[in-house]
């Protein structure tokens, strides 16, 4: 069966997580800008509370994906800080001015993180040539790249994902997220035969991700 990762915000979503069947929880913080480094105290908590694998945004501020020498040396003790709590991935994503993938930076994050693998996170939506971008991320030794397709939504970006799925041959997963719910994502399926989904899985507005939905998210996936 395909699998499936909860983007949660707090404890509570990733406990709800968990008890809905979802496969992986990603931990952040920041919900108005698309999710940030989480709290230290935050995930220690929840490794605590779920037995799933516990994947950590390491993203230092909102905006865009270029970094500073000084965020960029906060994304490397973050990283080592919570490799400590032995969760089981990271997710980040560094673009250089031209929005192109920042090979240097990124594989340095990679080798610190290891034996963690790590997701490019949906960084990779806002660069210029998507097949170029995804040769990059593959050389950089990403696991996964969390994507909606270089569009706003899975929907809009259904096509490249195809073509992404089926470019990447199974060298790294490609995983659709963003605009992701119960109500499309056998659609999704049937068309980018991808094998991991990713949504926030909220409804209502809220920070708190539905437990109804993430049980037919999951319910649905082949």
């Amino acid at each position: 069966m395909n699998k499936l990762e909860i983007a949660c915000f707090n404890l509570e979503s990733a406990v709800i997580a968990q008890q809905n069947g979802a496969d992986r929880v990603e931990l952040c913080d920041g919900i108005e800008v698309g999710g940030t480094t989480p709290n230290f105290e935050v995930t220690t908590k929840v490794r605590q509370l779920i037995d799933i694998d516990l994947n950590v945004m390491i993203r230092p501020s909102g905006g865009d994906f270029v970094y500073s020498n000084e965020e960029f040396k906060k994304m490397k003790s973050d990283i080592l800080h919570f490799k400590s709590l032995k969760v089981n991935g990271f997710v980040f994503g560094i673009l250089d001015e031209n929005n192109k993938i920042d090979i240097e930076r990124n594989t340095e994050l990679v080798n610190l993180a290891k034996p963690f693998p790590c997701t490019f996170h949906r960084a990779f939506d806002e660069v210029v040539d998507y097949k170029q971008a995804l040769e990059d991320v593959v050389s950089c030794r990403f696991s996964t790249i969390l994507t909606s397709g270089t569009y706003s939504n899975v929907i809009d970006g259904i096509d490249v994902l195809k073509k992404l799925v089926s470019q990447a041959q199974n060298r790294i997963t490609i995983m659709p997220g963003g605009g992701l719910r119960s109500t499309n994502i056998n659609h999704i399926q049937e068309v980018t035969q991808a094998t991991f989904y990713h949504s926030s899985a909220i409804t209502d507005g809220s920070q708190i991700a539905n437990p109804e939905e993430i049980f037919k998210l999951k319910s649905n996936l082949k």
